[in-house]
Protein backbone atom coordinates (compact mmCIF):
# COMPACT_ATOMS: atom_id res chain seq x y z
CA UNK A 1 0.00 0.00 0.00
CA UNK A 2 1.03 2.82 -1.07
CA UNK A 3 1.47 6.29 1.64
CA UNK A 4 -1.41 8.42 0.01
CA UNK A 5 -3.83 5.49 -0.25
CA UNK A 6 -3.18 4.47 3.63
CA UNK A 7 -4.05 8.23 4.32
CA UNK A 8 -7.30 8.32 2.66
CA UNK A 9 -8.18 4.88 4.17
CA UNK A 10 -7.56 6.06 7.49
CA UNK A 11 -9.69 9.58 6.69
CA UNK A 12 -12.60 7.56 5.86
CA UNK A 13 -12.29 5.40 9.28
CA UNK A 14 -11.77 8.50 10.85
CA UNK A 15 -14.90 9.97 9.83
CA UNK A 16 -13.36 12.98 7.94
CA UNK A 17 -14.60 12.45 4.45
CA UNK A 18 -17.58 9.67 4.02
CA UNK A 19 -15.62 8.56 0.63
CA UNK A 20 -13.69 9.01 -2.22
CA UNK A 21 -12.30 8.39 -5.87
CA UNK A 22 -8.54 8.68 -6.75
CA UNK A 23 -7.75 8.08 -9.51
CA UNK A 24 -3.83 9.39 -10.16
CA UNK A 25 -1.95 9.30 -14.03
CA UNK A 26 1.80 9.58 -14.76
CA UNK A 27 1.85 9.77 -18.25
CA UNK A 28 1.64 6.24 -19.67
CA UNK A 29 3.53 4.85 -16.96
CA UNK A 30 2.03 5.05 -14.23
CA UNK A 31 -1.88 4.72 -13.30
CA UNK A 32 -4.21 4.13 -9.92
CA UNK A 33 -7.47 3.82 -9.15
CA UNK A 34 -9.39 3.65 -6.62
CA UNK A 35 -12.71 4.07 -4.73
CA UNK A 36 -13.07 4.40 -0.85
CA UNK A 37 -16.28 4.32 1.86
CA UNK A 38 -19.78 5.11 1.49
CA UNK A 39 -22.11 7.57 1.22
CA UNK A 40 -25.89 7.81 2.86
CA UNK A 41 -28.98 8.21 0.08
CA UNK A 42 -31.76 9.24 2.19
CA UNK A 43 -32.96 5.42 2.18
CA UNK A 44 -29.69 3.04 2.56
CA UNK A 45 -25.73 3.12 2.85
CA UNK A 46 -24.04 2.68 -0.48
CA UNK A 47 -20.43 2.02 -1.66
CA UNK A 48 -18.54 4.69 -3.57
CA UNK A 49 -17.42 2.74 -7.00
CA UNK A 50 -14.95 3.97 -9.46
CA UNK A 51 -18.02 4.85 -11.80
CA UNK A 52 -19.94 6.87 -8.72
CA UNK A 53 -20.78 10.47 -9.84
CA UNK A 54 -19.81 13.77 -8.04
CA UNK A 55 -21.19 16.81 -7.86
CA UNK A 56 -17.66 18.75 -9.00
CA UNK A 57 -19.19 22.09 -8.12
CA UNK A 58 -16.50 24.76 -9.02
CA UNK A 59 -14.79 22.28 -10.86
CA UNK A 60 -17.24 23.16 -13.76
CA UNK A 61 -15.55 26.54 -14.55
CA UNK A 62 -12.78 24.39 -15.72
CA UNK A 63 -14.06 21.62 -17.19
CA UNK A 64 -17.19 22.92 -19.00
CA UNK A 65 -16.55 26.77 -19.48
CA UNK A 66 -12.98 27.09 -19.59
CA UNK A 67 -12.81 24.75 -22.89
CA UNK A 68 -16.15 25.84 -24.14
CA UNK A 69 -14.99 29.46 -24.22
CA UNK A 70 -11.34 28.40 -26.21
CA UNK A 71 -13.54 26.08 -28.50
CA UNK A 72 -15.75 29.38 -29.82
CA UNK A 73 -12.12 31.16 -29.58
CA UNK A 74 -10.89 28.30 -31.77
CA UNK A 75 -13.72 29.15 -34.16
CA UNK A 76 -13.17 32.65 -34.01
CA UNK A 77 -16.29 33.30 -33.08
CA UNK A 78 -15.00 35.51 -29.94
CA UNK A 79 -12.08 36.57 -28.79
CA UNK A 80 -10.27 36.42 -24.98
CA UNK A 81 -10.38 40.36 -25.33
CA UNK A 82 -13.95 40.93 -26.45
CA UNK A 83 -15.83 43.31 -23.94
CA UNK A 84 -18.43 41.37 -22.30
CA UNK A 85 -21.06 43.58 -23.14
CA UNK A 86 -20.45 42.62 -26.34
CA UNK A 87 -22.64 39.55 -26.07
CA UNK A 88 -24.04 40.57 -22.88
CA UNK A 89 -25.39 43.49 -23.67
CA UNK A 90 -27.26 43.46 -20.57
CA UNK A 91 -23.96 43.81 -18.54
CA UNK A 92 -23.15 47.20 -17.46
CA UNK A 93 -19.55 47.10 -17.09
CA UNK A 94 -18.34 47.73 -20.62
CA UNK A 95 -15.12 47.72 -19.63
CA UNK A 96 -15.03 44.43 -18.47
CA UNK A 97 -13.48 41.46 -21.08
CA UNK A 98 -13.73 37.72 -21.50
CA UNK A 99 -10.21 37.52 -19.83
CA UNK A 100 -10.92 39.12 -17.11
CA UNK A 101 -13.85 36.70 -16.21
CA UNK A 102 -11.61 33.88 -17.17
CA UNK A 103 -8.92 35.04 -14.96
CA UNK A 104 -11.08 36.26 -11.83
CA UNK A 105 -9.60 39.70 -12.36
CA UNK A 106 -13.42 41.71 -14.22
CA UNK A 107 -13.58 43.21 -10.39
CA UNK A 108 -16.67 41.38 -9.51
CA UNK A 109 -17.76 40.59 -6.32
CA UNK A 110 -16.98 36.85 -4.84
CA UNK A 111 -20.38 35.93 -4.44
CA UNK A 112 -24.16 37.30 -3.92
CA UNK A 113 -26.56 36.96 -0.78
CA UNK A 114 -28.97 34.07 -1.90
CA UNK A 115 -31.70 32.43 -0.01
CA UNK A 116 -31.04 29.05 0.19
CA UNK A 117 -31.78 26.39 -2.73
CA UNK A 118 -34.73 28.82 -4.06
CA UNK A 119 -35.78 29.06 -7.57
CA UNK A 120 -35.50 32.72 -8.77
CA UNK A 121 -33.14 32.78 -11.44
CA UNK A 122 -34.32 36.65 -12.51
CA UNK A 123 -32.86 37.39 -9.08
CA UNK A 124 -29.20 35.70 -9.78
CA UNK A 125 -29.13 37.42 -12.98
CA UNK A 126 -30.38 40.76 -12.44
CA UNK A 127 -28.00 40.81 -9.63
CA UNK A 128 -25.10 39.78 -11.53
CA UNK A 129 -25.46 42.22 -14.58
CA UNK A 130 -26.17 45.29 -11.95
CA UNK A 131 -23.34 44.51 -9.77
CA UNK A 132 -21.13 47.06 -9.03
CA UNK A 133 -17.12 46.40 -9.38
CA UNK A 134 -15.28 46.26 -6.40
CA UNK A 135 -12.23 46.81 -7.89
CA UNK A 136 -10.95 47.98 -11.51
CA UNK A 137 -10.64 44.99 -14.31
CA UNK A 138 -7.54 43.92 -14.30
CA UNK A 139 -5.89 45.19 -10.87
CA UNK A 140 -6.21 42.11 -8.75
CA UNK A 141 -7.40 38.99 -9.07
CA UNK A 142 -10.56 38.14 -6.61
CA UNK A 143 -12.34 34.77 -7.24
CA UNK A 144 -15.76 35.46 -8.51
CA UNK A 145 -18.69 32.45 -8.92
CA UNK A 146 -20.61 35.64 -10.53
CA UNK A 147 -17.76 36.00 -13.56
CA UNK A 148 -18.15 32.96 -14.09
CA UNK A 149 -22.06 32.33 -14.41
CA UNK A 150 -21.60 35.61 -16.87
CA UNK A 151 -19.14 33.47 -19.09
CA UNK A 152 -21.68 30.71 -19.18
CA UNK A 153 -24.63 33.23 -20.37
CA UNK A 154 -22.47 34.57 -22.96
CA UNK A 155 -21.14 30.89 -24.35
CA UNK A 156 -25.48 30.44 -24.25
CA UNK A 157 -25.27 33.48 -26.66
CA UNK A 158 -22.68 32.83 -28.73
CA UNK A 159 -23.10 29.15 -29.76
CA UNK A 160 -26.66 29.63 -29.61
CA UNK A 161 -27.93 26.73 -27.66
CA UNK A 162 -27.88 26.35 -23.85
CA UNK A 163 -24.70 26.03 -22.04
CA UNK A 164 -25.15 22.00 -20.78
CA UNK A 165 -25.49 21.61 -24.80
CA UNK A 166 -22.87 23.52 -25.97
CA UNK A 167 -20.35 21.64 -23.12
CA UNK A 168 -21.89 18.33 -24.39
CA UNK A 169 -20.94 19.03 -27.85
CA UNK A 170 -18.00 21.12 -27.92
CA UNK A 171 -16.61 19.40 -24.35
CA UNK A 172 -17.64 15.93 -23.37
CA UNK A 173 -18.67 14.52 -26.79
CA UNK A 174 -15.42 15.23 -28.80
CA UNK A 175 -13.06 13.69 -25.31
CA UNK A 176 -15.05 10.77 -24.89
CA UNK A 177 -16.36 11.92 -21.76
CA UNK A 178 -19.48 9.80 -21.47
CA UNK A 179 -19.85 9.93 -17.79
CA UNK A 180 -19.89 14.04 -17.79
CA UNK A 181 -22.92 16.17 -18.00
CA UNK A 182 -25.21 18.65 -16.04
CA UNK A 183 -27.76 16.59 -14.24
CA UNK A 184 -30.68 17.36 -17.04
CA UNK A 185 -28.79 15.32 -19.02
CA UNK A 186 -27.86 12.35 -16.95
CA UNK A 187 -31.62 10.50 -16.38
CA UNK A 188 -29.78 7.81 -13.72
CA UNK A 189 -27.82 10.42 -11.77
CA UNK A 190 -29.76 9.90 -8.38
CA UNK A 191 -28.84 6.46 -8.74
CA UNK A 192 -25.46 6.68 -9.39
CA UNK A 193 -24.14 10.04 -7.71
CA UNK A 194 -23.27 10.57 -4.42
CA UNK A 195 -25.38 12.39 -2.18
CA UNK A 196 -23.70 15.68 -0.92
CA UNK A 197 -25.12 18.28 2.12
CA UNK A 198 -28.26 17.32 4.83
CA UNK A 199 -30.45 20.00 4.45
CA UNK A 200 -33.65 20.01 6.25
CA UNK A 201 -33.20 16.26 7.00
CA UNK A 202 -32.76 14.93 3.44
CA UNK A 203 -29.48 14.77 1.96
CA UNK A 204 -29.20 15.87 -1.74
CA UNK A 205 -28.99 13.65 -4.00
CA UNK A 206 -28.78 13.96 -8.00
CA UNK A 207 -29.21 17.96 -7.44
CA UNK A 208 -26.68 20.66 -7.77
CA UNK A 209 -25.45 21.43 -4.27
CA UNK A 210 -24.29 25.12 -5.21
CA UNK A 211 -27.36 27.41 -4.41
CA UNK A 212 -27.41 29.94 -7.18
CA UNK A 213 -26.82 27.38 -9.90
CA UNK A 214 -29.76 25.33 -8.25
CA UNK A 215 -31.97 29.32 -8.34
CA UNK A 216 -30.63 28.74 -12.18
CA UNK A 217 -32.39 25.47 -12.60
CA UNK A 218 -28.92 23.50 -12.24
CA UNK A 219 -27.07 24.87 -14.92
CA UNK A 220 -24.49 27.33 -14.76
CA UNK A 221 -20.64 28.65 -15.99
CA UNK A 222 -19.56 28.67 -12.32
CA UNK A 223 -21.16 24.74 -11.05
CA UNK A 224 -23.86 22.06 -12.03
CA UNK A 225 -21.65 19.33 -13.58
CA UNK A 226 -21.30 16.01 -12.67
CA UNK A 227 -18.66 13.40 -13.33
CA UNK A 228 -16.76 10.30 -13.01
CA UNK A 229 -12.74 10.24 -11.87
CA UNK A 230 -11.93 8.41 -15.01
CA UNK A 231 -13.48 11.16 -16.86
CA UNK A 232 -11.56 13.54 -15.52
CA UNK A 233 -8.49 11.94 -16.09
CA UNK A 234 -8.87 12.03 -19.84
CA UNK A 235 -9.78 15.43 -19.45
CA UNK A 236 -6.25 16.16 -17.93
CA UNK A 237 -5.13 14.15 -20.52
CA UNK A 238 -5.73 16.56 -22.94
CA UNK A 239 -3.76 20.14 -21.30
CA UNK A 240 -0.52 17.94 -20.97
CA UNK A 241 -1.04 17.13 -24.86
CA UNK A 242 -3.03 19.85 -26.75
CA UNK A 243 -1.87 19.39 -30.20
CA UNK A 244 -3.66 16.03 -29.80
CA UNK A 245 -6.81 17.44 -28.69
CA UNK A 246 -10.70 18.05 -30.35
CA UNK A 247 -10.86 20.68 -28.60
CA UNK A 248 -7.65 22.66 -27.34
CA UNK A 249 -4.87 24.04 -29.20
CA UNK A 250 -1.38 24.43 -28.18
CA UNK A 251 -1.85 28.07 -28.64
CA UNK A 252 -4.61 29.05 -26.84
CA UNK A 253 -3.47 26.21 -23.83
CA UNK A 254 -0.18 28.59 -23.84
CA UNK A 255 -2.06 31.77 -23.58
CA UNK A 256 -4.35 30.43 -20.55
CA UNK A 257 -0.44 30.60 -18.26
CA UNK A 258 1.30 33.50 -20.27
CA UNK A 259 0.23 36.26 -17.60
CA UNK A 260 -0.62 34.26 -14.17
CA UNK A 261 -2.16 37.17 -11.62
CA UNK A 262 -1.97 36.06 -8.22
CA UNK A 263 -1.94 32.75 -8.85
CA UNK A 264 -4.41 32.86 -11.29
CA UNK A 265 -4.25 31.75 -14.93
CA UNK A 266 -6.82 31.82 -17.16
CA UNK A 267 -9.52 29.62 -15.87
CA UNK A 268 -7.21 27.11 -13.41
CA UNK A 269 -4.81 28.27 -10.26
CA UNK A 270 -1.26 27.74 -10.91
CA UNK A 271 1.70 27.50 -8.82
CA UNK A 272 3.37 31.05 -9.74
CA UNK A 273 6.11 32.21 -7.61
CA UNK A 274 5.61 32.98 -3.87
CA UNK A 275 1.96 33.00 -3.18
CA UNK A 276 -0.56 31.02 -0.62
CA UNK A 277 -0.51 27.11 -0.50
CA UNK A 278 -2.82 26.03 -3.36
CA UNK A 279 -4.30 22.53 -3.34
CA UNK A 280 -1.78 20.66 -4.54
CA UNK A 281 -0.10 21.39 -1.37
CA UNK A 282 3.51 23.03 -0.94
CA UNK A 283 5.93 20.45 -2.69
CA UNK A 284 4.36 20.37 -6.71
CA UNK A 285 6.22 22.10 -9.03
CA UNK A 286 6.08 26.00 -10.33
CA UNK A 287 3.44 25.55 -13.35
CA UNK A 288 1.64 22.94 -11.74
CA UNK A 289 -1.84 24.34 -12.09
CA UNK A 290 -5.65 22.88 -11.07
CA UNK A 291 -8.73 23.41 -9.31
CA UNK A 292 -11.04 22.77 -6.31
CA UNK A 293 -14.51 22.45 -5.82
CA UNK A 294 -16.79 23.08 -2.74
CA UNK A 295 -18.20 20.04 -2.45
CA UNK A 296 -14.88 18.44 -2.16
CA UNK A 297 -13.71 17.77 -5.28
CA UNK A 298 -10.36 18.76 -7.38
CA UNK A 299 -8.27 18.11 -9.81
CA UNK A 300 -4.59 18.89 -9.85
CA UNK A 301 -1.44 18.75 -12.74
CA UNK A 302 1.92 19.15 -13.47
CA UNK A 303 3.00 18.76 -16.84
CA UNK A 304 6.57 18.58 -16.39
CA UNK A 305 6.13 14.91 -14.71
CA UNK A 306 2.84 14.50 -16.44
CA UNK A 307 1.19 13.56 -13.16
CA UNK A 308 -2.31 14.14 -13.04
CA UNK A 309 -4.42 13.85 -9.74
CA UNK A 310 -8.01 13.47 -9.51
CA UNK A 311 -9.60 13.56 -6.28
CA UNK A 312 -13.77 13.23 -5.75
CA UNK A 313 -15.05 13.48 -2.30
CA UNK A 314 -18.32 14.83 -0.89
CA UNK A 315 -16.99 15.87 2.01
CA UNK A 316 -20.17 18.16 3.09
CA UNK A 317 -22.35 15.21 3.80
CA UNK A 318 -20.42 15.84 6.59
CA UNK A 319 -21.17 19.83 6.89
CA UNK A 320 -19.89 22.78 5.44
CA UNK A 321 -16.79 22.68 8.52
CA UNK A 322 -14.46 19.68 7.00
CA UNK A 323 -10.82 20.17 7.05
CA UNK A 324 -10.86 18.91 3.26
CA UNK A 325 -8.59 21.92 2.31
CA UNK A 326 -6.13 21.00 5.01
CA UNK A 327 -6.31 17.21 3.61
CA UNK A 328 -5.94 17.93 -0.14
CA UNK A 329 -2.52 19.58 0.34
CA UNK A 330 -1.53 16.43 2.37
CA UNK A 331 -2.57 13.89 0.07
CA UNK A 332 -1.26 15.81 -2.57
CA UNK A 333 2.10 15.96 -1.23
CA UNK A 334 2.24 12.49 -0.24
CA UNK A 335 0.99 11.61 -3.71
CA UNK A 336 4.42 13.24 -5.07
CA UNK A 337 6.78 11.66 -2.47
CA UNK A 338 5.51 8.58 -2.81
CA UNK A 339 5.62 8.92 -7.00
CA UNK A 340 8.29 11.42 -8.12
CA UNK A 341 10.49 12.35 -5.36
Amino acid sequence: MHAFDALVEAWVRERYIPGAVLDIRIGDRFRFSKAYGSYHDNSSSRQVRLQTRFDLASLTKVVATLPAVLSLAKEGRLTLDDPVREHLPEFIHGEVTIRHLLQHTSGLPADMSQPPRIRRAEVVLDSIYQSPLESPPGFRAAYSDLGMILLGLLIERVAEEPLNRAAAKRVFGPIGMSRTGFAADLPDLKDRAASTENVNGRYIVGEVHDEKTYALGGVSGSAGLFSVASDLTRYAEQWMNPERSPVLSQELVSECFEQPCEGRALGWEIRHRDQIPLGCGSTWLEGSFGHTGFTGTSLWIEPQTELSVVWLTNAVHYGRHTPIRSLRRTLHDQIRRDLIQ
